[in-house]
């Protein structure tokens, strides 16, 4: 059988080659589905659940139908969550890196003015919280008369977290003459009625698998008493040794003190969930996806729409009360072919809750029996001695492509009249440089900052040290990398 590759379908070689670089070879089955309508400009509702490869499945033909040369935004993506939000912004940016597509994304407990700023700069796709789109657009800071598509993400939690109306608020102030692309993993009435009315009809595509959970991942429970819980969890991660576990809770409260009482035993774990800072969220994603520590105490803010690879072990600490919700945790593992496996906390007053998941996932999940203190025993030292190790970093998706790239800031911007064309031609003309060396330039007042590509960032450095730009010598050095 004779599997499709990236190089079939009809995309430019800016993007086959950032695929290459992001290691997509073998397109899932909601991109076999979507790209080729999508890439022809087809309006498209998707039924796909977390973890199916549906961000690329937008953002390969968002970054393809883009237009380097249009200032203003041309795709606006709707999110729930700011977390998703930065993910699809890292995504978008990687698969346009060498297009030097520029994405920004918006949401609330992000600086509004640095959003602003943002902004005013060329920008091919703005991703974004239904909120904080609605508040740059009533106050003037996005310029929607250039939108061409719209594509809402995760749209079921938009309804969950009763963003709705705020999203139908949106679509009504952009232009009607659009693409629009839907994607949610359940598709109710609520959310079906925000693609009728539209002067275009919508394709509809379904590329669920057959089971509501990856076949990848083994799922067993145990029965416990609350006050038995942690006892139990630490008993569990004894005899499992995860080398990466998100633990999930119901509420911040449980989950400050699960993380508090895991630390104070030598875990080394970190926390998320929404009573967090933005920047403190952001900094324990992106540091439990590298490796930097193997548990991740939880609420559901972690639970749809975040891609972190590599995930052994999911632990329901507290069972959800949606049973939707347990197939969103336990998606966190046995991610891109690996295997998985989830457990589940039940007491005795929650069986009707476990019914409720079983009977959407199509299987009785197995009850264990609680590990003997001889086996727990056995096992701790082997335990003890993993957890003294440094866990092996991890690379992410856009380590590769961002690995021969340097950021370089210059000390002249709109004030001196410089334009992206004013250092395109003369980068390009550097001995051993050309434009396609040439990425993502963002000219603020004072100051420009532009990404080198390939390797080359020492050597034009060095060169633009003594290198004028329309005229006027610029004082260069590399931009510090603020990612976490």
């Amino acid at each position: 059988m004779n599997k499709k590759s990236f190089e079939d379908y009809k995309i430019s070689e800016d993007i086959k080659k950032a695929l290459r670089v992001l290691r997509y070879e073998v397109p899932t089955k909601v991109q076999e589905q979507v790209l080729p309508l999508a890439l022809e400009g087809i309006d498209l509702v998707v039924k796909a659940q977390t973890g199916s490869g549906k961000t690329a499945a937008y953002a390969i033909p968002v970054c393809e139908g883009s237009r380097w040369l249009e200032n203003k935004p041309q795709t606006l993506v709707l999110t729930p969550t700011r977390e998703l939000a930065v993910q699809v912004t890292e995504e978008m940016t990687n698969i346009g890196r060498f297009k030097r597509m520029k994405a920004a994304a918006v949401y609330g407990g992000h600086p509004f003015a640095v959003e602003k700023m943002e902004l005013k700069q060329k920008t091919h796709v703005v991703v974004g919280t239904p909120g904080r789109v609605l508040d740059h657009i009533e106050k003037g800071t996005l310029p929607l008369n250039k939108i061409a598509c719209l594509v809402i993400d995760e749209a079921d939690q938009m309804l969950d977290m009763g963003f709705i109306d705020q999203v139908q608020a949106i679509m009504d102030k952009l232009p009607k003459e659009r693409m629009t692309m839907l994607f949610s993993a359940t598709m109710p009435e609520e959310v079906l009625r925000l693609t009728s009315g539209g002067n275009r009809e919508m394709v509809r595509i379904e590329a669920d698998q057959e089971s509501a959970t990856a076949p990848a991942i083994a799922h067993f429970l145990y029965m416990t008493s609350e006050e038995e819980k942690f006892h139990l969890l630490t008993d569990v991660t004894i005899m499992e040794k995860p080398d990466s576990c998100i633990i999930f809770c119901s509420t911040k409260d449980r989950a400050d003190m699960v993380c508090k009482d895991l630390n104070k035993l030598g875990y080394g774990c970190r926390k998320i969930h929404g009573g967090m800072e933005q920047p403190d969220r952001l900094k324990a994603i992106n540091g439990f996806k590298r490796g930097a520590y193997r548990y991740l105490v939880a609420t559901d803010v972690a639970a749809r729409g975040i891609d972190i690879d590599q995930v052994s072990l999911v632990i329901n600490y507290d069972i959800p009360l949606e049973r939707e919700t347990y197939v969103h945790r336990t998606g966190r593992t046995g991610r891109a072919g690996q295997e998985g496996k989830a457990i589940t906390f039940v007491t005795r007053t929650q069986f009707r809750f476990l019914h409720q998941i079983e009977e959407l996932i199509g299987f009785s999940i197995p009850c264990l029996e609680v590990p003997k203190a001889e086996e727990i025993s056995r096992e701790k030292e082997s335990f003890d001695e993993k957890q003294l190790t440094v866990p092996p970093k991890k690379e992410i998706r856009g380590d590769k492509l961002n690995k021969d790239i340097m950021k370089l800031r210059f000390n002249g911007g709109k004030k001196k009249k410089l334009r992206a064309t004013n250092f395109v031609g003369v980068i390009s003309n550097l001995e051993g440089v050309n434009a396609e060396d040439i990425g993502i330039i963002t000219i603020q007042d004072t100051l420009t900052y532009i990404e080198i590509l390939n390797g080359k960032g020492t050597l034009v450095l060095e060169a633009m040290k003594h290198t004028p730009v329309n005229g006027k010598q610029l004082k260069v050095i590399k931009a510090v990398d603020k990612r976490g």
